[in-house]
């Protein structure tokens, strides 16, 4: 009679090492094809999870949420492994076996599409089922098992680095797009600490459901306009740079909170959505223009604003002189200033596809609004330092936003005090973002700073705290200084 007497052997550690080695085998064999079996398992995290749970991840990680999801997937598939080691044998075969067949599934399923992820799934699934039937002995076995994972897992890492480095380099090739012919300067250069007018690409935020970018090569790229149009095309990226234009203008993810850094204010280089759809010609009934991404994922908007230029949509291929870097779209993205990141349009652009009202967006199936949520008027902190031009004072200074009309005027409201006007830096463009400064002369003690940005349209921000989610946040930024 069969025992289960090897479940005592090595314990709960020693099936955790097992999962770390299944789980290396499976990224070593993803990653000779430059995919990852964790990303693609991170992605259906991502897409399935619900709404306060991605909410919750995204606040509590910030701006290292890509690499929160991947340290969530691996534990949960070392946990897995050590619940799989729990089993008897009887029961665990077959768990082993739906564990690996769903491993797989994910592999097959889109955006995440990939026969080295499927064959990555397979050979973890096999790790996982000959390791937990034989046990590592001892000490020695299970730190053998967790060092040869451990191992496999800085391999593969290794490996997509490699396809990342090649992509870089095509990249590079490409040359450049657009330029800053002159830096632009608004008259408070100098400030320490105060941001960049220009955001370096560097420095950029990223955001997006996907833990790694789509590697593509830009000599096979074409962007296909397509749907309910007289005249479709497809453009290469040399098509598209003949037509391109110059703009500033700020991004803003939805998940910006006061105070945070989710937003970026760039020279972006792209060809403007009314002139692509006065080229395609949209026949009656195009009331949508989905944007695709080359992964499945859509951003959809309405084709008429664009069409007439009353919302200034662009297909932007480049930023501050440079193609767009690998995770902000190459080679090409949608971008309307003034709308919020998660529906101003999809990177990794694929196809522009005009259509009807049938259109249903992934944010949508997600419970977000569906028609295109625009960006608030928002005043940042950066500064609160001792003043330079007299001692006993404080300089405060910051950016503000509130695009597509523009900053007005900045406010600063101390101690609950009436709200004081500030010094205004020289406007680049209404959709760009504003610095500002002022100096303030306080008493010893702690004070409570706010700040906030009236726009050029008489929209004041909202003082009221409120999550992204659903209609974006809002609420003054608010920072103590002690004097």
């Amino acid at each position: 009679m069969r025992t289960n007497e090897g479940r005592g052997r090595g314990g709960g550690l020693g099936a955790a090492a097992i999962g770390i080695a299944a789980l290396g085998v499976g990224e070593l064999i993803a990653a000779t094809r430059g995919d990852s079996l964790i990303d693609a398992i991170g992605r259906i995290m991502t897409d399935t999870a619900p709404v306060p749970v991605v909410e919750t991840t995204v606040a509590l990680s910030g701006r290292h949420d890509k690499v929160v999801t991947r340290l969530g997937v691996s534990a949960g598939a070392v946990a897995a492994t050590v619940g799989l080691g729990a089993l008897s044998d009887r029961a665990r075969t077959p768990a082993v076996a739906a564990f690996g067949a769903t491993a797989a599934a994910l592999g097959l399923r889109r955006p995440t599409r990939s026969p080295a992820t499927v064959a990555g799934a397979a050979a973890a699934a096999g790790v996982l089922g000959i390791g937990l039937r034989r046990r590592p002995r001892g000490l020695f076995g299970t730190l053998g098992w967790a060092g040869a994972g451990a191992g496999l897992l800085a391999a593969a890492r290794a490996l997509n680095r490699d396809y990342d480095r090649r992509q870089d380099e095509v990249i590079q090739r490409v040359g450049p797009m657009g330029g800053i012919s002159m830096v632009p300067q608004d008259g408070l250069e100098g400030e320490p600490g105060l941001s960049s007018l220009i955001t370096a690409n560097r420095s950029f935020y990223v955001a997006d459901v996907n833990l790694s970018p789509p590697r593509i090569d830009p000599t096979r790229w074409r962007l296909s306009v397509t749907g309910r149009v007289a005249h479709p095309l497809r453009l290469s990226l040399a098509e598209l740079a003949a037509d391109a234009v110059e703009f500033d203008a700020v991004m803003v993810c939805v998940h910006n909170r006061p105070g945070e850094r989710r937003a970026g204010n760039g020279r972006w280089y792209g060809v403007p959505l009314a002139k692509v759809l006065a080229h395609a010609i949209p026949e009656t009934g195009a009331t949508r223009l989905v944007t695709r991404a080359v992964d499945g994922y859509t951003i959809s908007l309405p084709v008429e604003p664009l069409r007439s230029g009353a919302w200034p949509g662009y297909v932007v291929i480049g930023v501050n002189g440079a193609p767009l870097a690998p995770e902000h779209g190459f080679p090409a993205r949608v971008f309307v200033p003034g709308l919020y990141g998660q529906y101003t349009g999809a990177k990794w652009l694929a196809e522009l596809e005009l259509t009807d009202d049938s259109q249903v967006d992934y944010w949508w199936k997600r419970g977000w609004p569906p028609e295109p949520m625009w960006v608030t008027p928002q005043a940042r902190i950066d500064v609160t330092a001792p003043g330079r031009a007299a001692a006993g004072t404080t300089s405060i200074a910051g950016v503000a936003w509130a695009p597509p009309h523009g900053i007005d005027r900045v406010e600063l409201r101390i101690d609950e005090s009436d709200w004081r006007p500030v010094d205004l830096g020289t406007e680049i463009a209404p959709a760009a973002w504003r610095r500002w400064r002022t100096t303030v002369d306080l008493p010893a003690g702690e004070h409570t700073v706010q700040a906030r940005a009236i726009s050029r349209s008489g929209e004041v921000q909202d003082g009221t705290p409120r999550a992204p989610f659903p209609s974006g946040p809002t609420g003054f930024h608010t920072v103590t200084i002690k004097i």
